[in-house]
Formats: structure tokens, sequence, C-alpha cells
């Protein structure tokens, strides 16, 4: 597939890793985060039933593989029987013991054209594939929660930002109503503090509402109440929020990415699927045999002068079927062409993944610093405007948008910080970041 020969971003600095390597222990530095990351991974269900389905598929595998290999079952048994004599023998009877112990291969199937080594591969590429969409499911309940955790960092300090606010408004309400009573100031002037007031008062609720919904949300990530006493918080505002990780070659996504990973063995396994379906078209051989002892007397089993064995063979060629493996070949071959097209898309999605995260990062680190200057500039703008007013120069209503914009514009600058974070774990994951594969067969 086209791609281009390198991201467009600056080299990457020194002791940076390539994210594939790094595990997400190395990669958070905030000490409650990783505990919460701890806590999903050992208690998510949806991580648990994602789990289930790799030992699923593994168990599969090892039943198709068992195939390629005789299946021998040991048996044996003890008689006895009467058996009636004619009159012209005398009459009367003969009871007779027999003994018999035995080994035996009931219809192995020769493979001489690959149709049981081609099912049993592409078993094992379907098991490796769910072992590839298992730590990608991982790696995106790692993502969801550092996502939903900065989210609730930036909505504590939002609602911090919002209660001070309102404390401070709430002082100038009744600053504005002993002024109104002693006839200093107007009832529009009055009117306007109430209205910055109750302003105030319903975006710290919206706030609160917003916190405690993702703290259910991340309650259902780390699979239940968050347990034991959690260590210290780190700020969004803290610098280092996260480990030095390699952007690399984009080439080196195909070897990183779990999602590509999975839709590459997804593609191996219906190729096999191809190879089985086309190996129905030849001759099936199988072989029976069977090798023991058989005796009338218990103590003369094992002689060698009582062994007894078979050896058979049965050949099954294809005549007339109506078309049908010629239909199960075209359908494996479609489902093939389905799969590449899938491939191509993953391959497709995770560099636009990585190219956006890219971006964001660096865009969003232009908006936090222009915020940042414009926040500094709202908050000299409503000193100022305090000024003016206290000396008579301007109306409230200056003060009024003074105050409501420097709290808007310090909410988005709170959340520029948040998006960036927020980002900073997207560009991880995109990458292949984890560094925690599972041991697997060749």
């Amino acid at each position: 597939m086209p791609v281009p020969e390198r991201f467009d971003v600056p080299e990457d600095g020194a002791g940076a890793r390539a994210a594939a390597s790094v595990g997400w222990r190395e990669f958070f530095v905030d000490p409650q985060l990783k505990s919460l990351i701890a806590q999903a991974l050992a208690n998510n269900r949806d991580l648990a039933a994602a789990v289930a389905r790799v030992e699923q598929a593994r168990a599969l595998y090892r039943i198709q593989d068992a195939d390629r290999w005789p299946s021998v079952n040991a048996s044996g048994g003890a008689a006895r029987g009467r058996t009636p004599l004619s009159p012209a023998m005398g009459g009367g009877s003969v009871i007779a013991d027999q003994y018999n112990v035995q080994a035996a291969v009931s219809s192995f199937e020769i493979d001489f054209w690959g149709r049981v080594a081609n099912l049993s591969e592409a078993a094992r590429r379907r098991f490796l594939a769910t072992l590839e969409a298992e730590r990608a499911f991982r790696l995106s309940l790692v993502a969801n929660v550092g996502a939903t955790y900065y989210a609730i960092l930036s909505g504590q300090d939002g609602i911090d930002l919002a209660q001070r606010t309102l404390d401070a408004r709430s002082y100038g309400l009744e600053i504005a109503r002993m002024r109104l009573d002693a006839g200093v100031t107007s009832l529009v002037d009055y009117d306007q503090a109430v209205i910055l007031a109750t302003q105030a008062q319903g975006q710290l609720a919206e706030l609160q509402r917003s916190v405690e919904q993702l703290n259910n949300q991340l309650m259902i990530l780390v699979g239940g109440p968050v347990s034991g006493l959690l260590p210290l918080r780190k700020s969004i505002t803290h610098t280092e929020q996260f480990g030095a990780i390699a952007v690399g070659l984009p080439s080196q996504l195909l070897a990183r990415r779990p999602d590509i990973l999975q839709a590459e063995q997804q593609l191996r396994a219906a190729e096999a699927d191809i190879g089985a379906a086309r190996a129905a078209f030849f001759p099936r051989i199988s072989l029976t045999g069977n090798f023991g002892y058989v005796s009338t007397e218990m103590s003369d089993l094992l002689n060698s002068g009582q062994k007894t064995w078979s050896l058979g063979g049965v050949i099954g060629l294809p005549i007339f079927d109506a078309g049908q493996r010629a239909a199960v070949l075209a359908q494996t071959r479609a489902r093939r062409e389905e799969l590449v097209a899938a491939y191509q898309r993953t391959v497709q999605g995770a560099f636009a993944e990585v190219s956006d995260a890219l971006i964001a990062r660096r865009r969003l680190s232009e908006q936090i610093a222009a915020q940042e200057t414009a926040v500094a500039a709202q908050q000299r703008l409503s000193e100022t405007a305090e000024l003016r007013y206290q000396n008579g120069i301007s109306i409230y209503l200056e003060v009024m948008d003074a105050k409501r914009n420097q709290f808007a514009a310090e909410q988005q600058l709170i959340q520029l910080r948040a998006a960036a974070l927020q980002n900073g774990v997207s560009l991880y994951v995109a990458l292949g970041g984890g560094g925690e594969r599972e041991s697997r067969p060749d």
C-alpha cells in the first residue's frame, strides 16, 4: 500500500523508545492513574470476556491440530460363552473363554494434499488473531481509563474554578445589595450582579453533574468501586505526564499495531482455508489398523503365538457433487478478497489515527500557549473594568461582560490542557504502545 516514508514531525528526542516496547507503567507518570489502570486490567468484565475468547480459540486450534496425528485407542475384554453340540457330536455343550487386548487406529487420513494441515493452520491463525484482538482491547481499555481520568481531572479543576468564581460573585452580589440599599447604585446593576452569580451557580452544577457521571463511567472501566487508598494525583498543569516515546517510521506500524496484526492473521487464515478447499478436489486416503492378543486362557494371553493384527485403507475420490466443492473454493477465495480489503482499510485507519494525533499534539500546544495569553489578558481586562466601575467611569454591564469572558477563557484553557493529555494517550495507543505481548507459537 502507498504510505508516506516518514511522519511530518521533528526528530525523536534522546532516550525515546518505540511505543510498542514501552509498557503503560513506564509511559504514564501519574501514580493515581497507574493504580486505576492496574485495577481495570484486573477486574474489567469485557477484558475477562476477551481473555476467555482467546482460550476458546486456543482450544479450537488444539482440537483441529490433533487431526494431523493418528488417534490410538487401547481396549481389552473377556468373554465366556456356551455352545451346544449336535447329537452327532455326542450332544451336550462346550463352555469357552476368550480374552483379548488390542490397540487400534481408526480412520487416520494421510494428508497427501495438505487438507488437514491447512485446516490446522487456519485454526492457528485465528487463534493468533484472537491474541491480537485481546491485546488491542487491553490497549483500548488503557486508553479509555486514561481519557476518562483526565476528563475527571479537568472537570474537578473546572469545579474548583467555578466554586471560586461563585464565591467571588456571591460576595460581589452582597456588595451590590448593600449599595442598592444605600442608594449608591441602581436596580439594573444589582440585577446584573444577580445574573453573574446565578450563571456561576448553574455552571458549577453542570460541571458537578458531568464529573459525577464520569466517575460512574470510570467505575465500570475499572470493574467496580475503586478499591484501596489511591496515591496522590498530579495536576493537569504538570508538564511531565508521559514517558518519552519515538514516533518511528510509518512502515513500522505494520508490526506494532495489534489491530493490523489481527487483520493480517485473519487474512492468513483465509489463505489456509483456500488450501483446504482446493485439497477437497483430490482423493482422501484413510488408514485403519489394530494390533493385539487374543487367547482362550488368561495366562496365555500375551504369548507371541496369540498375536493378532489387521491393516486396511479406504480411498475416496470425488466424482460428482453438483458443483459443491467448486462453490466452497469460490467462497473461500471471495472471503480472502474481503479480508484483503479489510486489512488495507485497517492500515489506512492506523496511519490516519497516528497522523491525527501528531497534528493534534502540535496544534493543541499552540492553542494552549495562545489561550494562556488570552486568560492573562482577560484577567487584566476584568480588573480594569472593576476599577472603572468603582470610579464611576463605566456601567456594571462592562464588569459583567469582562468577568463572564474571563471565566469562559479559564474554562477553555482547562479543557485544552485535558484534550492535550487525552491526545497523548491516543498517540501512545495509535503507535501500538503497550509492550505487553503474550507468548505465542511461531
